[in-house]
C-alpha cells in the first residue's frame, strides 16, 4: 500500500512510518519542515511540504495515496482547536474528495466523557465526523504512552530533581507507541476493523507511585517526590482563562484533570487483540520498556566515567 502518515515527526508517527516501512508499505509524510524531518529522507521515505491549516496544500500529498493514517497532534505551544480541529477538518474533506478510503486515526480513550477538556472534546468530534464523512476509518484510543514517562520520571529521578505527582492520580496503562504502530499498520490489512473504534491500552495500569517504585530500582537512585494539590491546578486555570496567552495553557491544565481521578484509565483488551491477531505477550510491559532503557543509560554513564578516567591519566607525567 502507499500510506500518508501525517504527524510523522511526533514520538508516534514516527514509529507508524518506520513499522510501515518494515512491513514493505510506500510511505509518503506531509511535513511543515524539511530540516525537522530529516530523519525521515534518510529513511527513504517521500516527503511532501504542506500543513493541515492549509488546504490547498492537501490535495498534492493524497495523490495516489490508498490509505491515511492520522498520528498528528497540537503540540504544547500550538492551539488545540487551530491543528486538532480544523487541521483534521481539512484532511478528512481532502480525504473524501481525492477519493482515499481508507482512513486510521488516533483518538484518547474515553474522550466523550471529558466535554469540558478541549482537547477531548476535539477529539470526539473528530470520531463522530468520521463516522458521518463515508470513509472506511478505524479509530484508536490509546490512553497514554510508556515514551512520555521517561520525561515525567525517569530523567528527573536520574538527575536528582524533584518528581512531581498530582495527589492519588488514576493508574494508566501506558502503551509502548511501537506497539500502538503495529495496531495501525494491522487495521489496514483487516477487514474487519474497518467503521470500527477500538480502546488501546498496556499490560496493566500503573500509579504514579508504582512507577517511581520502579524507576528507583532499575536506577540505583532515590526520588524527590513533591505532591502537586488539583484544586491549585484548577485555581491557576481559571486565572489562566482570563487572558488570551494562557488560553492554550489552561486547555492543557484541563486535559490534566482528566488523570486526577480514582478510577484506573484502563480497557480491555481481549476481544482487540483477538481482531487484529495481535498477540498479548507481544505488548511491551512498563517493567520491560524501563529496563531497557535504564540499561542503555547506565551502561552510556559507566562509558563516560571510564573514557574520563583513562583521559585522566594520560595527562599524568608520570
Amino acid at each position: 500500500m502507499k500510506l500518508l502518515v501525517v504527524g510523522a515527526t511526533g514520538t508516534l508517527g514516527r514509529q507508524v512510518v518506520r513499522r510501515a516501512l518494515d512491513e514493505g508499505h510506500e510511505v509518503r509524510c506531509i511535513v511543515r519542515s524539511f530540516q525537522r524531518a530529516a530523519f525521515l529522507r534518510e529513511w527513504c521515505v517521500d516527503l511532501i511540504r504542506g500543513d493541515l491549516n492549509k488546504p490547498e496544500t492537501l490535495p498534492a500529498a493524497l495523490e495516489g495515496i490508498d490509505a491515511v493514517i492520522d498520528a498528528a497532534t497540537a503540540r504544547p505551544t500550538e492551539s488545540v482547536m487551530r491543528v486538532d480541529w480544523q487541521g483534521k477538518l481539512n484532511l478528512i474533506e481532502a480525504t473524501v474528495n481525492a477519493g482515499v478510503k481508507r482512513f486510521i486515526f488516533f483518538s484518547i480513550l474515553d474522550a466523550e466523557q471529558y466535554p469540558h477538556v478541549p482537547l477531548m472534546d476535539v477529539k470526539r468530534c473528530t470520531e463522530k465526523l468520521l463516522a458521518e464523512s463515508g470513509l472506511d476509518y478505524t479509530i484508536l484510543r490509546p490512553c497514554g504512552f510508556l515514551q512520555g514517562l521517561i520525561g515525567q520520571y525517569a530523567i528527573p529521578i536520574l538527575e536528582r530533581q524533584g518528581v512531581w505527582v498530582m495527589g492519588q492520580a488514576a493508574p494508566m496503562a501506558y502503551i509502548n507507541t511501537q506497539d500502538a504502530a503495529r495496531f495501525a499498520i494491522r487495521a489496514l490489512s483487516v477487514p474487519a476493523t474497518v467503521k470500527r473504534s477500538f480502546p488501546l491500552a498496556g499490560t496493566r495500569a500503573w500509579g504514579a507511585y508504582e512507577i517511581i517504585r520502579l524507576c528507583e530500582r532499575k536506577s540505583g537512585q532515590t526520588a524527590k517526590v513533591s505532591n502537586m494539590s488539583l484544586k491549585l491546578i484548577r485555581a491557576v486555570r481559571k486565572i489562566a482563562q482570563f487572558f488570551q496567552w494562557g488560553w492554550n495553557f489552561a486547555d492543557r491544565l484541563a486535559f490534566v484533570e482528566v488523570v486526577a481521578g480514582s478510577e484506573p484509565i484502563d480497557a480491555p483488551m481481549d476481544e482487540v487483540y483477538e481482531t487484529f491477531g495481535i498477540d498479548r505477550s507481544e505488548i511491551t510491559t512498563l517493567e520491560e520498556y524501563m529496563q531497557e532503557y535504564f540499561g542503555r543509560i547506565m551502561k552510556k554513564l559507566k562509558e563516560l566515567e571510564y573514557d574520563s578516567e583513562k583521559a585522566s591519566k594520560k595527562k599524568l607525567p608520570f
